[in-house]
């Protein structure tokens, strides 16, 4: 073993209208007592709104480190009460780890699953939405408080209490703190765009990007 965290929360949401907003958002979730299932597509009974940007096989389920809570409500206090456990939108609640301990690609084992570190999570305007500011966004951006998403290797229960253990770090030098500062960089070398390219773990649609960065960067 790596590395161990432990699931201090598991969370989903359903499909509702937020506030006065002309939009629905499953992004609020509520606390789970007991285990629940991982599928491929993510923890049963939660469900996302934008299949484009949420969910699927490689967003399936989105993890929090619990110490980064704090930070949000030092950053905004008129919001203390809402950034606590959930206020990200987040599945699982990870105690004792957080972006700069764990890596893109890294291998866990959540509790009766096996997933993997795919990608960190970008902030969007629900986001913002749901907490009142787009400062909300920007902040994360800047922080590299993101958290980070996963691809379910291996479906099973999860509960909270149960243990968050990194068995396998195929990429040591990518954390999810330096992919971070990476996607909220201008620039960036031949070197990490070709490494990125082809980084085993890493999305798809992250590895593209960073091509298509390549190919511009050499023309």
């Amino acid at each position: 073993m790596i590395a161990s965290g432990k699931i201090a929360a598991v969370h989903v949401g359903k499909v509702a209208p937020l506030g006065c907003k002309r939009r629905s958002t499953a992004f609020l979730k509520t606390p789970v007592v007991g285990p629940v299932q991982i599928t491929k597509t993510g923890l049963a009974g939660d469900e996302q709104a934008n299949r484009k940007l949420h969910g699927g096989l490689e967003k399936a389920v989105y993890g929090y480190p619990f110490s980064g809570y704090a930070g949000w409500q030092a950053d905004f206090p008129e919001l203390a009460d809402r950034m606590v456990a959930g206020g990200m939108g987040e599945n699982l609640v990870i105690s004792g780890l957080d972006e700069t301990q764990v890596c893109i690609g890294d291998i866990v084992r959540c509790g009766a699953a096996t997933l993997q570190i795919s990608q960190i999570r970008e902030p969007c305007n629900v986001f913002a939405d749901v907490h009142g500011t787009s400062r909300v966004v920007r902040a994360m951006t800047r922080s590299g408080r993101c958290g980070w998403y996963y691809r379910v290797l291996e479906t099973g229960d999860v509960a909270a209490g149960d243990p968050h253990a990194i068995v396998e770090r195929p990429n040591p030098d990518w954390s999810v703190a330096r992919f971070a500062l990476f996607a909220a960089s201008k620039a960036a070398s031949l070197e990490t765009l070709e490494a990125l390219a082809m980084l085993p773990g890493l999305t798809p649609a992250w590895q593209a990007r960073a091509l298509k960065s390549l190919g511009k960067s050499r023309s």
